[in-house]
């Protein structure tokens, strides 16, 4: 009886089966899926915060100590934590204890909570920087993966204009592509053909041509700009993702 050996998946560069297993099912399970969960989302902008300046292995290796440590990812929660609460998390060995990481993960959460408030969810407000539809990209080395675009430096701006922090247009970019705002997976990776096939379609959000992100001030205006072009990359060389 012929025996049919297993084909090899190709996956993306930085995914290797060095990279260590959480890693590997990260880019094979999540990375790049549309999220629509204001949950995941608020998690993410944890993460991504918490990254800056560090590898994401290492964050994704304290991810499970930070979702015991943020309640959850919950923004309601987390936007009630007060000094007492944030020393405690200092000494919390299942996260990064830094003090301006963790100080603005809470005035994130509760930045995150008005915008809830503004457009009925924060996936209905951070979708309208691609016009509610994942950017498709076709990129066949790492190198044509640029660190931010016009989308993810637009996000960052309104996003700090409405009280966020650690969200510069680096990390904003890795949040689009954690989010699945954008498909950055390599065209010979097997999950750009899987992941391309969902779409991300988010029903009922305007690009920002048509909404204006802030109600048409100056912010709405530059994403709308943002709105029409392509993006692209995974973070910079010593980001890891």
């Amino acid at each position: 009886m012929a025996v049919r050996l297993q084909r090899k998946r190709t996956r993306c560069p930085w995914a290797t089966e060095k990279s260590g297993p959480v890693y590997m099912r990260y880019h094979d399970e999540e990375w790049g899926v549309p999220v629509h969960d204001d949950i995941t989302h608020f998690e993410f902008l944890v993460l991504d915060g918490a990254q800056a300046g560090l590898s994401w292995s290492t964050i994704l290796n304290k991810r499970d100590g930070y979702r015991r440590a943020f309640a959850g990812f919950d923004p309601g929660k987390v936007a009630k934590f007060d000094g007492r609460k944030i020393e405690r998390l200092l000494r919390d060995p299942g996260i990064v204890r830094n003090r301006r990481k963790i100080e603005g993960a809470v005035r994130n959460a509760r930045a995150f909570l008005k915008v809830q408030e503004e457009f009925g969810s924060f996936d209905r407000y951070i979708w309208q920087f691609v016009g509610g539809r994942t950017r498709q990209n076709k990129w066949k080395s790492l190198k044509q993966i640029p660190c931010e675009t016009s989308e993810s430096r637009a996000m960052s701006k309104d996003l700090k204009e409405r009280g966020f922090s650690f969200v510069g247009p680096t990390i904003c970019y890795a949040y689009m592509q954690a989010a699945g705002m954008v498909n950055d997976h390599l065209v010979s990776c097997f999950r750009h053909g899987e992941v391309g096939k969902m779409r991300g379609v988010k029903s009922g959000v305007k690009s920002g041509i048509e909404s204006g992100i802030k109600r048409g001030n100056k912010s709405g205006r530059a994403s709308a700009r943002a709105s029409g072009r392509a993006s692209g990359r995974t973070r910079g060389k010593n980001v890891e993702r």
